[in-house]
């Protein structure tokens, strides 16, 4: 597995991380199964992945937990990323965006406990509090590093200016924002910002919540909890629709007899070195398929093909109002 250097500032992570979300929050068969999600981690290693993405919302907590145990006794072999911002532990512990100071130690404390470790190497702010200043949320993170309990600050789903005022405090090892051959969105605006200011990008959800693997046609296939039966690009008339870019990637998989989301991923790789997508999965099988994707190539005419793929239709949330703020 290759690796790339996030940013100017950021931690050498390799090309492909391995997000931890689905194997216990939001998706089917969350939870069923955590000897299979911890000897998906341990695989993961084998093949040289080193990066780890998750976050206290995921469970909440049980997902830091999990991968706390999986990854017990070789926390230095690998770069693990968590995020905060989603819980408001000065109250009652409900969730909702909670971007103060005093809120993001007390999360960064019970992260570190969860986790088993002593530091954390990318702490997120998951989504920005609009009643909270980023220059006081990332003067605390700042802190945080000065302590030696976080190595790097990141943001999730933070607008152009948002990142720029957060830079102007302390450096930015990493954004994240979902970003695939499903959502485009970052092209605009928010990958031209990062590569200014010299920060890594980290798209989440690149296989398009999994719908770019070529596997999902219908909302019988998931779990009444399953947060993509809420989703407007799974929902009705847009499903259909949407199955055209599938197909799109499907005709370039066949050509080189390779896996619609082994070509998702080489896509979004293709588009810059100061890329590192974390897909996700609870499933060996599927973890090899999308790592066997860092040695597969595009042609020219196939990148090209594929940056023809039509948007899709419908949200990426049924409430956009959290993101690129």
């Amino acid at each position: 597995m290759k690796t790339i250097t996030l940013g100017n500032n950021g931690p050498e992570v390799s090309r492909l991380g391995l997000g931890c979300m689905g194997m216990s929050d939001f998706y089917t068969g969350h939870g069923t199964d955590e000897a299979g999600s911890i000897a998906t981690i341990h695989r993961a290693l084998e093949l040289g992945v080193t990066f780890f993405d998750t976050a206290e919302i995921y469970g909440p907590f049980t997902n830091e937990e999990l991968v706390g145990r999986a990854l017990g006794g070789r926390r230095d072999e690998v770069v693990l990323a968590t995020k905060f911002g989603f819980i408001q532990h000065l109250g009652d512990g409900s969730r909702g965006l909670d971007g103060r100071p005093e809120n993001a130690r007390l999360a960064l404390e019970g992260s570190l406990k969860r986790l088993g470790t002593d530091y954390i190497d990318i702490f997120y702010q998951h989504r920005m509090d609009p009643k909270v200043p980023i220059e006081d949320t990332v003067g605390a993170l700042a802190e945080f590093v000065a302590e030696g309990k976080i190595r790097h600050i990141g943001l999730s789903e933070a607008a152009p200016e948002t990142i720029r005022r957060a830079q102007a405090v302390h450096p930015i090892a990493a954004l994240q924002t979902e970003y695939s051959l499903w959502s485009r969105d970052p092209e605009a605006e928010i990958l031209p910002t990062v590569r200014e200011l010299g920060i890594g990008f980290v798209p989440y959800s690149p296989l398009g919540r999994g719908f770019l693997t070529g596997t999902i046609r219908s909302l019988d296939q998931l779990d009444e909890k399953d947060f993509r039966r809420s989703n407007p690009r799974f929902e009705g008339e847009n499903l259909e629709a949407n199955i055209r870019i599938v197909e799109q990637v499907d005709a370039v998989a066949r050509e080189l007899d390779a896996k619609p989301g082994q070509v998702a991923l080489a896509w979004l790789m293709a588009q810059g070195d100061d890329i590192a997508p974390i897909p996700g999965t609870k499933r060996i099988s599927y973890l090899e398929e999308n790592v066997a994707a860092d040695a597969l190539t595009l042609s020219d005419a196939q990148l090209a093909q594929l940056d023809g793929v039509a948007a899709p239709q419908g949200d990426r949330y049924p409430d956009m109002s959290s993101v690129n703020r």
